[in-house]
């Protein structure tokens, strides 16, 4: 099948040398306008685009939604449509061959595609504890999209138009490559979450509906029910829910570790940081008062 005209894929990295050549090589065949916004990476990867003749440009790294929007608005084919990838994130190859065929005769009739994600942890899917199928919008028209300005969370959302859930064309989602590196992102994201909590922003542009697409009702049900249940409470009471109720421990060995990690320590590492900066904000008035 010939490639895909008129569909930039936008790819960020950061000292991404050991998975920036899955992404590359299960994207290539797909479109010819391929652009990454690197992040001053300090190892092999600038080397890597340049091995593989990527268009790429370096430029400084604020948080993810202004890096994807300003890669979106600066992309230098000036395509139609814009598809959005992490430099973990290779598609697979029925994604790959419904771009190249069926997004050829579907793309007038919608404005935006959503795709799932296939999370792999210690080398094992994981299907379980609501994260397959896990939809979120990749590509979509860029005159009508974007990334909402959120620093956790954040999904791409469109002003309008009509959205199409696309069923088993997937794309490959590897979480960390080891536990370590889990923990040591889960604790800067903790800490994002916990900031936009406390400040009151952690609201974002997707609108919270129960009844609207996947991403709407996900947002519903983290703003309307877990973050209005009480704090550490929830933490449990989410595992549980990923665990028990959505057949998380068909996952195995591998899955409980995951969804421990990412289900119940992720959550009450937030919620013990949330507590953590309102102490801090308390004794910061209690001293201004007494300095009054």
């Amino acid at each position: 099948m010939a490639m895909t005209d008129n569909l930039t894929i936008i790819v960020l990295t950061y000292n991404e040398e050991n998975r920036i050549k899955k992404v590359l090589n299960s994207i290539k065949d797909v479109t010819k306008d391929i652009f990454v916004v690197d992040s001053y990476s300090k190892d092999n990867t600038v080397n890597i685009l340049k091995e593989y003749e990527i268009n790429y440009v370096e430029h400084p790294f604020e948080n993810y939604s202004k890096q994807r929007n300003w890669a979106q608005e600066n992309e230098p084919f000036n395509n139609e449509w814009v598809m959005h990838l992490d430099a973990d994130e290779p598609i697979t190859e029925e994604l790959s061959s419904w771009i190249k065929s069926d997004f050829l005769s579907m793309k007038n009739n919608f404005d935006g595609f959503l795709f799932s994600r296939k999370t792999y942890f210690l080398g094992k899917w994981i299907k379980h504890g609501g994260h397959y199928p896990n939809f979120h919008l990749r590509l979509y028209k860029k005159i009508l999209g974007k990334c909402e300005d959120k620093a956790y969370d954040q999904h791409f959302v469109l002003k309008n138009g009509n959205l199409k859930r696309i069923n088993g064309a997937d794309i490959y989602n590897t979480v960390a490559n080891n536990i370590d590196d889990l923990v040591l992102s889960h604790n800067k994201w903790a800490t994002i979450e916990a900031q936009e909590i406390v400040r009151g922003v952690e609201k974002g542009e997707v609108k919270a509906k129960l009844f609207g697409n996947p991403i709407e009702r996900r947002r519903w049900l983290k703003t309307k029910i877990f973050q209005k249940s009480p704090i550490f409470l929830r933490s449990f009471l989410y595992f549980n829910y990923r665990y028990f109720l959505k057949l998380g421990f068909l996952d195995g060995k591998e899955g409980l570790v995951f969804h421990f990690l990412q289900g119940f320590w992720f959550r009450f590492l937030v919620d013990a940081k949330v507590l953590e900066m309102q102490k801090k904000i308390e004794l910061m008035k209690e001293n201004n008062n007494v300095q009054k």
